[in-house]
Parts: C-alpha cells; sequence; structure tokens
C-alpha cells in the first residue's frame, strides 16, 4: 500500500505553500544557452520560450544538498521520501516577451501532492504552479508536474517502451554527449547527479548512462519548431516525458504541424524508436 511507503496526509500539508524569487533576464545565460544548443543568439534580446529555464536557480547551501544533489526535501518541496526523482511534464501559457535586462519574478505554489501503487512500485506527485512576472505584469503560466519512484529491485529488467508516431515532418538528430548536459546542468545551476555522475546514476540510481534532463528536451523540441518555424509566436506548450533519454546513444527530435494551421504535435525518440517525451504547441 502507498501508505506503507510515506505518509501522504503530512505531505499534502505543503499544499498551498508559496515562495517568490526575483531575478534578472541575463545577456550572459542567453547566450550561453544559445551556444549550448548550436544556435546564434536571438537579434531581439529577448528570452525565447523555455529558457527562463535558465533563471530562478535553486541556491542552497551546501549543507543543505541531498545525496541526490538536490536540495533536501521539506523546505519548499514536501519531503518525499522515495529516492528517485524525475521532471514528469508540464504546461506553460506564454502571454508576454520577456526581454534582457528586465526584472522579473517568480511565484511559486505547491498545487497538488498524490501518490499511487504501480508496476514499478510506489509512485508520488508533486504539481507546482508558477507565474512569472516581469515589471508588475505576467509573462507566462507554468504547472510543472515532478514524478518521485522507487529504486527498481536488483536485476528488474527494463521497462518496454512504448512506440513512437510516426510521420514527422520535421526531425533533428541529438547526439547527447556529458558536456552537452554538464552545460545544461551548470546554466540551470541543477545539481541533480543523474545528469553528471555517471558512477552515481549506473550504481545507485541503478540508469545505463547519464540521463538527459526532462527539460533539456523540452527545449530542444521547441527549439525544432523554431528551426522550422522561425516567425512562430509560441501561445502554449504542453509535455510529457513517456521514457529515459541517456547519453550513450543519440535521440531524435520530431515535429508535425496540424491542418489547423496553429497546433503543432511534438515528440522525442530513442534509436530504437520508442517514445521518450510527447508534446504540443500552440502558435499564432
Amino acid at each position: 500500500m502507498v501508505s506503507d511507503a510515506f505518509d501522504i496526509t503530512l505531505l499534502k500539508q505543503w499544499v498551498g505553500k508559496t515562495e517568490t524569487v526575483d531575478d534578472v533576464v541575463d545577456l550572459g545565460k542567453l547566450r550561453a544557452l544559445a551556444a549550448t544548443l548550436d544556435r546564434e543568439p536571438p537579434a531581439d534580446n529577448m528570452l525565447p520560450p523555455l529558457w527562463h529555464w535558465t533563471h530562478f536557480w535553486p541556491i542552497a547551501p551546501a549543507s543543505q544538498i541531498g545525496e541526490d544533489g538536490h536540495p533536501k526535501r521539506g523546505g519548499f518541496l514536501p519531503p518525499v521520501p522515495l529516492p528517485r526523482r524525475m521532471w514528469a511534464g508540464g504546461r506553460l501559457q506564454f502571454h508576454a516577451p520577456l526581454p534582457v535586462g528586465a526584472a522579473i519574478s517568480r511565484k511559486s505554489t505547491i498545487l497538488d501532492v498524490a501518490a499511487k501503487s504501480g508496476a514499478t512500485g510506489h509512485l508520488a506527485f508533486v504539481t507546482v504552479g508558477h507565474e512569472v512576472s516581469v515589471n508588475g505584469t505576467v509573462a507566462l503560466t507554468e504547472e510543472h508536474d515532478i514524478v518521485y519512484r522507487d529504486m527498481p529491485p536488483p536485476g528488474a529488467p527494463a521497462a518496454q517502451g512504448k512506440p513512437a508516431p510516426a510521420g514527422e515532418a520535421w526531425s533533428r538528430t541529438i547526439h547527447p554527449d556529458p558536456v552537452l548536459l554538464f552545460r545544461y546542468s551548470a546554466l540551470t545551476f541543477n545539481g541533480h547527479r543523474i545528469h553528471y555522475d555517471r558512477t552515481y546514476v549506473t550504481q545507485v540510481e541503478g540508469y545505463p548512462g547519464l540521463i538527459v534532463h526532462g527539460p533539456l528536451i523540452a527545449t530542444l523540441l521547441v527549439d525544432l519548431l523554431y528551426r522550422n518555424l522561425p516567425d512562430a509566436t509560441l501561445k502554449s506548450f504542453s509535455f510529457r516525458a513517456v521514457g529515459p533519454l541517456f547519453d550513450i546513444e543519440p535521440f531524435t527530435v520530431c515535429g508535425l504541424p496540424q491542418g489547423d494551421g496553429k497546433t503543432v504535435r511534438l515528440w522525442a525518440k530513442n534509436v530504437r524508436g520508442e517514445l521518450a517525451m510527447q508534446a504540443e504547441a500552440v502558435i499564432a
């Protein structure tokens, strides 16, 4: 039973908890992420969609870092005791641009905490709402889904992947070497060891290689859209992680515009054609 793993009633006490973080849209981070994605920086000095993830760093003192490299649980996020933590997906609405040099503020709220048991063991889900404002005007709203999992039993086989869609109009192959993962971790001040510590990720969490960041995959999907529709304006974007991607093999990001002229389906797949992330963008 889930209740045997942790006290969900205790964790639900975090629902409604808020925190506010202030920042400034930084030209250096914009240029660095453009270089990481192998792109020219935007000429208009506006932060492209999803690039706000390089801001609002989770700055915790070294003494407050847990074994996995994240800040210890029980502060803003509830103290879920399950060891594996992943960015499971999100939903974003874009209302106004974020110009370089602008003062920005992010108010975050714990919206929900839920738990269940599945074939892979106990699971906990935390949904966080974010509202990012620039000079007092809401520029974007976001819901961020975090999933916590049990460690797999010793010798457990890898889960069977789901086939990715076919018929993409656009595609691009990504080679996720450790340098790419390190640079994205540095730009987001993400200390999670699954993205850069091969000994930890393989021997402690039991994965076959370094894990590609969920938000990096989502950013590469939106980047694919803009490589093919450079004049589009992104109004909303939703994505869901389906399976992990690792640095030991390339993966492909794909896109398919829909007949309405406003919706674009996007997805990422591994070299075996298994779905890793699915997403939908609405453009103007």
